[in-house]
């Protein structure tokens, strides 16, 4: 007869100074990384290491509580959502590299490009704005989509798919291409636009994860509902 699957267990427990408003892995699986807003003065990202069990707090302080963080996906550098702006660190050299200004709001959502060099970045006021490094440290284009914050963003790591989720409940589905020609601009168009979840306590879709081998989007919501969406 089949055997039942194990029940999962806990296996690390790290008490952080605030609850946790973002938890993004490194590529390379070994470490992630935690923002909570912490009181002024002190660092509200941690990073934490598997392997060791270790945690570190890289800045000693930052300019505004944190609201979200993830690596680079291709170098040694940190993205920190600061207020209205963000923040790429250095994290051989341990030194700010530059600020991404504009926007929409203070950032609380953060989406790097699997490529490294595109960044997309929710705001509290309803827009996410997308950021060629190459280029500016001002938005290359600013989406106003939403009617209300944008908690999530997530680009697809194969597919040119790329999606917004707001406090309206909705998730935004566009088309995305960036070229690696610097000649030529980002190309981006809306595709589809989903009525994912109710809204509750003014908290709509909150959370996006992509399938890693298929066009397939998962939503969460402050519904308390979680969706799985495919192409019809």
């Amino acid at each position: 007869p089949p055997t039942a699957a194990p029940r999962p267990t806990l296996a690390v427990r790290i008490a952080l100074p605030a609850p946790a408003t973002s938890v993004a892995w490194h590529a390379a699986g070994d470490y992630f990384v935690t923002a909570c807003r912490t009181a002024p003065g002190a660092s509200g990202v941690a990073v934490h290491r598997l392997s060791t069990g270790g945690s570190q707090a890289p800045f000693r302080r930052l300019k505004g509580p944190p609201a979200v963080a993830s690596f680079h996906p291709t170098r040694p550098a940190l993205l920190v959502g600061c207020g209205a702006g963000v923040r790429v660190y250095d994290l051989a050299k341990q030194a700010l590299e530059r600020r991404l200004r504009g926007g929409s709001g203070a950032a609380v959502a953060l989406a790097v490009h699997p490529r490294g060099d595109h960044v997309l970045v929710g705001g509290e006021g309803g827009a996410a704005s997308w950021f060629d490094l190459d280029l500016a440290s001002e938005p290359f284009r600013v989406l106003r989509y939403h009617s209300a914050a944008v908690r999530a963003a997530s680009f697809h790591p194969r597919y040119p798919l790329f999606a917004t989720a707001g406090d309206d409940g909705a998730v935004h589905v566009l088309h995305g291409t960036a070229y690696a020609d610097l000649a030529s601009p980002p190309l981006i168009v809306p595709l589809k636009v989903l009525p994912a979840h109710g809204v509750t306590r003014s908290e709509g879709a909150l959370a996006l994860a992509w399938h890693p081998g298929q066009p397939w989007l998962w939503s969460a919501g402050g519904d308390g509902c979680a969706c799985l969406w495919v192409e019809a």
